[in-house]
């Protein structure tokens, strides 16, 4: 199986001709953002080409953690932890988050240095992860001897479902009167008087007084049909789920050899023999410079090559579409990026959970997929009003962390379109960061 068992939605069959905010995407971030407007009163309409949650919102470990984040991320991804732990008696809805806690364990001084530096960086936040010696890394991952000499654990960490939860969120904020449309493509912006004013679908338009842009790895060839530069590409990454097997853990474990996620159902989230793949594509191109220094620090955890994504895709290259005929948007191939599954993940992953636990020799996958990861140049998320084009606004760019702080993020978009104090200082998630000329930080942990 290639994509993963996600939840179905219920579509809206009829499509308003107007709304307060129209919401691009139905990821995490569409979604929750959707879910926070209606909620406050807003009339939303979700416009999702493929269907919700089946891109990179269902496609990750489901990991909802503080610990080792970006220091401006901090903030945000604790309130957005605090959101995931209250929705279930919030929406009557079940999110599958648990706060399971998660371990990360090493036998590098390197790492140890680095993990130190962290914890003792977030204590300002009043962040709950702490150090392990490492007899405690040991009792932390029992039946891997591992040989750890130390360790860094978040207890109030935990994970939620990317099966179930965008989907369930979804469902909540139509509770709240917001419209849901699948495989309804949005071709492009209407503007009037150098203003938002609308959005053109591949069944028609709808007049909103503000968008928000949510497409993931898409956001930044939308937005180049706009006249707006989005420097942002995308990395290939392959993950797999088990078959039901013996518990290890109920939580989340990072080891240099595997990462592993219990699932509720007894099954694991499995990242093993992984580094994320970019491919050459022209989008990626025009921005090679203001990621080689990310690249540089992060050579030994990608790897390069090309493939069909040159040619299709969201960095693929696409001039000045007409949204009158249908787009790339609506290729049956395009409306969910699928892309293949790395043959030397699922394989080599078995074996070395065996390796790292006895116990789980034998167990068996049950599904293997790939995702394209959206990703800026430092790692950090665009949460921000574009002032070139006043009524839109724009979350993407989450850089393999998005699921997590996705109901935080959602709350801020929520918070940027209605003018309200947001949540925390939107500040290091402003675009200007990325396009002014100023030198683009180096990403924090992740």
């Amino acid at each position: 199986m290639a994509i993963p068992p996600i939840d179905r939605v219920q579509d809206d069959a009829a499509l308003p001709a107007e709304v307060d905010v129209a919401v691009i995407g139905g990821g995490i971030a569409g979604v929750a953002a959707a879910y926070f407007l209606a909620k406050a009163g807003r009339r939303v309409a979700i416009l999702e080409k493929g269907a919700i949650a089946a891109e990179q919102s269902s496609r990750n470990w489901g990991w909802c953690r503080v610990q080792n984040r970006d220091e401006r991320e901090i903030p945000l991804v604790q309130r957005s932890v605090e959101i995931w732990a209250n929705l279930a008696a919030e929406t009557g809805a079940d999110y599958g988050f648990r706060r399971t806690g998660l371990v990360y364990v090493t036998r590098s001084q390197a790492d140890m240095a680095k993990w130190e530096s962290w914890v003792s960086m977030a204590r300002q936040y009043q962040a709950h992860s702490r150090m392990l010696t490492a007899a405690e890394a040991r009792a932390a991952t029992p039946g891997n001897d591992g040989a750890w000499i130390g360790g860094v654990a978040s207890p109030r960490d935990g994970m939620a479902n990317p099966f179930k939860a965008v989907p369930a969120l979804a469902e909540a904020a139509r509770r709240l009167g917001a419209t849901i449309h699948q495989r309804c493509a949005v071709r492009g912006l209407d503007i009037t008087a150098g203003r938002v004013s609308g959005v053109v679908t591949e069944r028609g338009t709808i007049r909103a007084a503000s968008v928000l842009l949510a497409g993931g790895a898409w956001s930044s060839m939308f937005l180049r049909r706009h006249g707006v530069d989005l420097p942002q590409t995308s990395v290939r990454s392959t993950v797999f789920l088990t078959e039901p097997a013996p518990s290890v853990t109920e939580g989340g474990i990072n080891t240099p050899d595997i990462t592993i996620g219990r699932r509720a159902n007894g099954g694991y989230i499995v990242a093993a023999n992984n580094r994320g793949r970019i491919e050459v594509t022209p989008n990626g191109i025009r921005h090679a410079r203001k990621f080689w220094p990310t690249l540089i620090s992060r050579w030994n955890s990608v790897s390069f090559g090309a493939g069909r994504s040159f040619f299709r895709g969201p960095d693929a290259w696409a001039g000045n579409w007409s949204f009158d005929r249908p787009t790339m948007f609506e290729r049956e191939d395009m409306r969910v990026l699928d892309p293949a599954p790395s043959p030397g993940v699922e394989g080599p992953g078995l074996a070395q959970l065996a390796k790292s636990w006895p116990a789980l020799a034998g167990t068996k996958a049950a599904a293997t997929w790939g995702g394209w990861i959206d990703s800026t140049p430092d790692a950090v998320p665009v949460i921000a009003p574009i002032d070139a084009l006043p009524g839109l606004f724009l979350s993407t760019g989450y850089s393999g962390h998005g699921f997590g702080i996705g109901p935080g993020a959602g709350r801020l978009a929520a918070d940027l379109i209605l003018g309200t104090p947001p949540i925390v200082d939107p500040t290091p998630f402003k675009l200007d960061r990325l396009i002014d000329g100023s030198p683009i930080r180096e990403p924090g942990m992740i």
